[in-house]
């Protein structure tokens, strides 16, 4: 392997490290739910209130990481974020009741955000607009590692060790990523003086991100079939482990198993991209996302589907999931330099605050049954295709005015 491979590759490694942080920080204490609850004489449902919670302190630490990113540059924000995150998580040790476990985990999502946002931002930084959808792709390969060893090692570790030792893994894992970041990574964008942190300036370097159409339609198109991820990862501990009555060893295994779908579909995608455009294939995934959530509507309200039946057809959209992130996100980014971190901060506000509300539903209404959970898959996915087809529409109508307008301005 060369030496520009070898950092390529060690760099990129990083960069899924940090993406995966928020997801092993949600995924690993599922399987202890009804563990915390007895603990802190609570509910399953009130606890489940810590990961909307969770979500909510990722979409707020979005907007305030990204004008950070443009200020300050790449790593100094990431430190920061990291260092909350380690405070946070070792804070969470020593939670006596379930409110305060609810609060330290929005603080906690507020560190770790930072990982996720500089981890998009240097995508866009260090592998430019046609080498990030395959790098996204290769990212979604360590994000997918985060399902499949989460929740299954965090069953284990409940049962032997109780739900506080999820927490010191957690706290050792933030700990090597952030010296993995000092030591593995660059600065990949030269901090910016005249960057005002003042509201109004900040307000207005928004909007210039939101006038885009491109990343408009791809970012809230993305957003939205996204969400039925987060409805998967809320509903499923009720669904698996209450409805099914599976123990918390084997729900994780089939979380873990679940996950194969979306990595392998997930780099299958990079495989595709050197074939199709992402355009493309986001069109593909997401007519097919809807098909696989309206089949698996109408069997779940008819009561066709048991166990494995509801294992495959979440297997099935989670592999649609593979496809359409990735793509979406690469396209969504793709018109942006100057304001990549910006971009990159309104892209994951969208994602995590449109998840928290999937998710929050799916807290509120599933009470032993897996309806509002595959409910909500299936309206954000139609709602995913509806906003990708309409505007992909607008798109089309600006370019061929602007082409129109060319001429006539020459002349």
């Amino acid at each position: 392997m060369s030496k520009t491979k070898e950092k390529n590759f060690t760099q990129i490694l990083i960069l899924g490290l940090l993406t995966a942080l928020g997801p092993f920080s949600i995924d690993m204490y599922l399987p202890g739910f009804q563990d915390i609850a007895n603990d802190l004489h609570t509910t399953a449902a009130t606890v489940a209130l810590s990961l909307s919670s969770y979500f909510i302190g990722i979409a707020a630490g979005q907007l305030l990481y990204g004008p950070l990113l443009d200020r300050y540059g790449r790593k100094k924000p990431l430190y920061s974020g990291l260092l909350i995150y380690i405070i946070a998580t070792a804070t969470c040790l020593f939670v006596k009741e379930v409110n305060a476990l609810i609060i330290i985990r929005f603080i906690q999502a507020i560190g770790s955000c930072a990982a996720a946002v500089t981890a998009m931002a240097m995508v866009r930084d260090l592998f430019g607009p046609k080498e990030s959808a395959r790098v996204f792709s290769l990212l979604l390969l360590v994000l997918g590692a985060s399902p499949m060893i989460a929740p299954t090692a965090g069953g284990y570790i409940i049962s032997v060790f109780g739900w506080r030792m999820v927490f010191v893994v957690l706290l050792v894992i933030g700990c090597l990523i952030l010296i993995a970041s000092i030591f593995g990574l660059p600065e990949s964008y030269k901090p910016d003086p005249g960057f005002s942190l003042k509201p109004a300036p900040i307000i207005r370097n928004f909007l210039t991100v939101l006038r885009n159409r491109q990343f408009l339609t791809y970012a809230f198109a993305g957003s939205f079939a996204f969400a039925g991820l987060f409805a998967y990862v809320a509903g499923s501990p009720v669904v698996f482990m209450e409805q099914f009555q599976v123990d918390k060893k084997v729900y994780g295994w089939i979380f873990a198993l679940l996950s194969v779908g979306f990595i392998g579909f997930s780099q299958f995608n990079a495989l595709l991209l050197k074939k199709y455009r992402s355009e493309q294939i986001v069109g593909l995934a997401l007519a097919a996302q809807v098909l696989v959530g309206i089949i698996f509507l109408v069997g779940n309200i008819s009561g066709w589907y048991g166990l494995t039946a509801t294992i495959v057809l979440l297997f099935l959209f989670l592999c649609c999931i593979g496809f359409s992130n990735p793509n979406a996100t690469a396209v969504s980014l793709a018109p942006f330099t100057k304001n990549a971190g910006s971009a990159s901060a309104l892209m994951g506000a969208f994602q995590m605050g449109i998840g928290a509300i999937a998710s929050i539903a799916v807290g509120i209404f599933t009470k032993n049954t897996a309806t509002p959970m595959v409910l909500i898959i299936a309206v954000s996915s139609v709602m995913a295709l509806i906003i990708l087809l309409t505007g992909r529409k607008l798109i089309r109508e600006k370019t061929v005015t602007t082409s129109s307008e060319a001429p006539a301005m020459m002349h």
